[in-house]
């Protein structure tokens, strides 16, 4: 399954990559991944939030779970 930018943190952490996915999360900082609030985020949005660029974390996950 193919990570997007519109897609819920709740979603992503529920995927069958969730284990790998979270570790590339924690590398880039996003260290609230488990934070109730989080989970109805989408990832662009959770990215915003920690200063991240969206395209950059979502290549790096879709490279890993490809």
């Amino acid at each position: 399954m193919a990570i997007t930018k519109d897609m819920l943190m709740g979603e992503i952490l529920e995927s069958e990559n969730a284990e790998t996915i979270a570790t590339i999360l924690q590398a880039e900082g996003m260290h609230c991944i488990g934070c109730p609030a989080s989970q109805m985020e989408s990832l662009e949005e959770a990215c915003a939030v920690h200063g991240l660029d969206a395209d950059s974390v979502l290549a790096k996950i879709n490279a890993a779970v490809a």
